[in-house]
């Protein structure tokens, strides 16, 4: 007798409310997870699949406060929520108005609950002033942030033990996320929407929601960030150097030499470090760069292969299918198709 193997539990995803929120980023966070788990029912997650059953949510989006109460928004809105401070998958902090103490010594609960959820493996996302929370947790103490660019003198006074970083607009560090802004987190959320449900859904998202967004800056790559919290600083100095070297021809043999390694030896460390193969990590830098590229510009993907450091188009597109699942005319296609 076949028995159908029970739906995976949907993703909880909780966006904290408290007084002085700025409505907009909660309820922006709000709306692009709810309509990805409305495009989750009806898009195939591959070519060849079936679009999952709208009943079954695939992600669970819920307003919280420290207390199960409304809160006052900074506009002075109430904005209601749907319960108080439980276990998630996701917790997504806004960015907030006024002062940050005040807001601290009124909702105590946030901090332990934000250091609890950190360590049984939750996915902590702050957008702005929300960052603050994150690093008053002690979250951040020897990690990569950024925030708001008008918070960055008192954000470095104030946290000295964070790597704040005032080039980037997202960083990622330990499945702690920073957006320095609204158009930022929104980039973000489309990165989990495209990781927990799929990259149609994720195009689609960015399609409806995103398509006059006009970017002062490269979104960047995420999912990289864990793999730099090791000890080890010269595998470090390697990996930022392929962040910009990447397209280059090189060796991976006279990258080693010039740090003073046996290629034996770089393989080992590199993946005792990183948790991956060099060249795999290498590999992953060009698809991450080349999936903005097909999402963002029309260039031709011999002109997009040869950019990210491939001269065989045919190779560059084999490898792509390997690594999303997709050709890169079909990414593209389901990025630019009308809904």
């Amino acid at each position: 007798m076949t028995t159908t193997p029970p739906a995976p539990s949907p993703r909880r995803i909780h966006i904290l409310v408290i007084d002085k929120v700025f409505a907009t980023t909660a309820m922006q966070a709000k709306d692009l997870f709810h309509l990805a788990d409305l495009r989750h029912g009806r898009l195939p997650e591959s070519p060849s699949a079936l679009p999952s059953p709208p009943s079954i949510p695939r992600l669970e989006t819920r307003l919280v406060s420290p207390d199960g109460l409304p809160a006052c928004t900074f506009s002075g809105v109430v904005l209601p929520v749907d319960g108080g401070l439980e276990d998630a998958d996701v917790i997504i902090l806004p960015a907030f108005g006024g002062d940050f103490a005040t807001l601290q010594a009124r909702y105590p609960q946030i901090l332990p609950w934000l250091r609890a959820q950190h360590a049984r493996g939750a996915t902590l996302c702050a957008e702005a002033s929300g960052v603050y929370w994150l690093a008053e947790a002690g979250l951040l103490n020897g990690k990569e942030a950024t925030t708001y660019w008008r918070f960055f003198d008192d954000f470095a006074e104030r946290y000295p033990l964070v790597t704040l970083n005032r080039d980037k607009h997202l960083t990622d560090s330990d499945s702690l996320y920073c957006a320095a802004g609204s158009t930022s987190s929104c980039d973000l959320y489309v990165y989990l929407i495209e990781r927990f449900c799929s990259v149609a859904v994720a195009q689609a998202v960015s399609r409806e929601i995103l398509f006059e967004v006009q970017r002062n800056y490269s979104p960047g790559r995420l999912g990289f960030g864990g793999q730099k919290l090791h000890h080890d600083p010269t595998i470090l100095g390697i990996q930022q150097w392929l962040e910009v070297h990447f397209a280059e021809k090189f060796r991976f043999e006279d990258v080693a030499r010039e740090h003073g390694m046996s290629i034996r030896n770089f393989m080992r460390r590199f993946h005792t470090a990183t948790g991956d193969k060099p060249l795999h990590y290498l590999q992953r830098l060009r698809i991450e760069t080349a999936k903005g590229l097909l999402s963002a510009t029309r260039e031709s993907i011999k002109t997009i292969s040869y950019e990210v450091g491939y001269d065989d188009a045919s190779f560059f597109a084999r490898l792509f299918r390997h690594h999303t699942q997709l050709s890169p005319n079909q990414y593209r296609q389901q990025f630019m198709q009308e809904s």
